[in-house]
């Protein structure tokens, strides 16, 4: 499985840089935010899978940086731990109020807070809430967003998947089929960030399927946006050969060889003024049958 991904929000350089070490030693992607700002940025750009979060910053403090986190669709599922020298009890309801879902206090034992980073991601994964690759919203968390609007109009969901993902991964194999994982997410991502807003969901169904629900007029430049970046992009995980020819060789279940070509993004969209849903199957279903038409 790929590295899990730690943002720690400290401006205690010493600190910070101490954290970054040890869990890059434990296996971990650790990145460091020294402000409350940065701190938000570099979780838009990137999503990790837990922030560590100071509450005295030299900008804005913790508690503010994650009430703008649980507020945001996209960034709402991020498991937080607060990692401060407050110890008073009222400190401590508030973050927990706010959404934290940890809370150790400064001069910390290092190991006692690895084992509630893996706890916190451990028990995010093993509830269905994110997708260990990824760190997207997984199962339960789409679920719920469709769920929730159902009951609602101008909306538009996305179902997408990245086509000849499966042979890419065989010929690639499966470190290279994760990076292209964590590439698509990132720049949905990014794309949402120019032509949505911060309301928009963005969620992966597992392996090579991913979820948008978005303004259903938002909807038309978003897919366009997707396709063409995708396109671009992933050219630069295939080799120079690869690319030169525009295809990939592989044999099939009967040991023959074949061209299969470089991975392209397809994406279906239904909204409620195309349809009318009695259940969330049939969205999902309907999203699946347009996807699949968009050759």
């Amino acid at each position: 499985m790929s590295k899990a991904r730690l943002l720690i929000v400290e401006d205690d350089f010493d600190i910070s840089n101490m954290l970054k070490i040890y869990f890059s030693g434990q296996g971990y992607s650790a990145d460091i935010a020294p402000r409350g700002s940065i701190a938000l940025e570099k979780t838009r750009q990137n999503l990790p899978h837990l922030i560590v979060l100071d509450i005295m910053l030299p900008d804005i403090d913790g508690f503010e940086v994650c009430r703008i986190l649980r507020t945001n669709t996209r960034t709402s599922h991020v498991p937080i731990i607060f990692l401060t020298q407050k110890d008073e009890r009222s400190d401590k309801l508030q973050g927990l109020e706010l959404g934290a879902d940890d809370y150790i206090t400064k001069p910390f034992d290092i190991e006692e807070l690895k084992l509630r980073v893996q706890r916190a991601i451990a028990r995010a994964e093993q509830q269905s809430l994110t997708d260990p690759r990824s760190g997207l919203p997984a199962g339960r968390l789409i679920e719920e967003q469709l769920r929730k609007i159902i009951r609602q109009q101008n909306w538009a969901l996305m179902d997408l998947r990245i086509n000849y993902f499966e042979a890419f991964k065989d010929v690639y194999g499966f470190v290279a089929g994760d990076d292209v994982l964590r590439f698509t997410g990132m720049l949905m991502g990014e794309v949402l960030d120019e032509f949505g807003s911060s309301n928009d969901f963005l969620g992966h169904a597992g392996g090579d399927n991913f979820i948008v629900i978005t303004k259903e007029e938002s909807a038309a430049s978003i897919r366009q946006r997707f396709k063409a970046r995708f396109a671009e992009g992933v050219q630069t995980h295939y080799n120079f050969m690869d690319r030169d020819r525009g295809y990939i060789e592989t044999f099939d279940s009967t040991g023959q060889l074949r061209q299969v070509p470089l991975m392209t993004l397809s994406v279906g969209v239904v909204s409620p003024s195309q349809f009318q849903f009695a259940d969330i199957r049939e969205i999902t279903e309907m999203a699946a049958e347009a996807r699949r038409k968009d050759i």
